[in-house]
């Protein structure tokens, strides 16, 4: 990402659910970018896995809103704020109690952690960006939970949109499709559905973090300074096919 100068060199960012997958691939890029980072893990082995001289990595489990209250509290000044943190509990999800759990982490953390940045990124005129996916678009038969918190997550996001304007406060998401990932990787390991999701998707690829990352930048970035409320697919075409 350094052969773009998005600008964010010296910007405070959180990325929360930054230590692995597409979050650490974001986490990485603004590091690149010469912004000061902080992101967080929801586990102590995610958070010792991920720790590096670039960036400072905190552990925090978006369920508890008095720990992401105190997480914001420790800023003394926040630009940027990107939402990562999720999981998928693939077959499990008709089980009511999973469903709640997944729209706990992935919706309600999101804004939780909106809400107790919104002060500072106010007096910064900053921003937000959020991770929604395809799956806010589409339904996901083994997935209720996940798609119903991704589709919650569009409408968060456009919602806050409008809300935080007065504040000067921009909020986009990113919505990725097919990421090679941890989280995906039984799908890329199973040829078969590895190959259906290659022939739907018209770049005949999967995405990487990387790919995801650049855009949030973008976002982030003055350049993108009268964007507000949208959701941008990152997925290589598999929405329009």
């Amino acid at each position: 990402m350094a052969e773009i100068d998005f600008g964010l060199a010296g910007k405070s960012v959180l990325v929360v659910g930054g230590t692995s997958g597409i979050g650490a691939g974001i986490a990485a890029a603004f590091a690149g970018q010469g912004a000061q980072v902080k992101a967080t893990g929801a586990t102590e082995r995610e958070v010792e896995a991920a720790a590096s001289g670039s960036m400072d990595v905190r552990l925090l489990d978006v369920r508890d809103g008095g720990a992401v209250e105190q997480l914001i509290a420790g800023f003394d000044r926040l630009d940027v704020v990107v939402n990562c943190a999720g999981i998928i509990r693939r077959n499990a999800e008709h089980d009511p109690d999973a469903f709640a759990e997944v729209v706990d982490i992935n919706l309600n953390g999101s804004m939780r952690v909106c809400a107790a940045a919104r002060s500072l990124l106010r007096q910064s005129k900053g921003c937000i960006v959020n991770t929604a996916s395809m799956l806010s678009y589409f339904g996901g038969g083994l997935v209720p939970g996940y798609s119903a918190s991704k589709g919650g997550v569009m409408q968060l996001t456009k919602s806050l949109a409008i809300a935080y304007a007065e504040d000067g406060i921009r909020v986009n998401a990113v919505a990725p499709g097919w990421i090679a990932t941890p989280l995906t990787q039984a799908l890329q390991d199973d040829e078969g559905r590895s190959r259906q999701i290659l022939d739907r998707t018209p770049l005949r690829r999967w995405g990487t973090p990387a790919d995801v990352a650049a855009p949030v930048l973008f976002l982030a970035s003055d350049a993108a300074r009268f964007i507000t409320g949208a959701i941008l697919p990152v997925d290589g075409g598999y929405l329009v096919a």
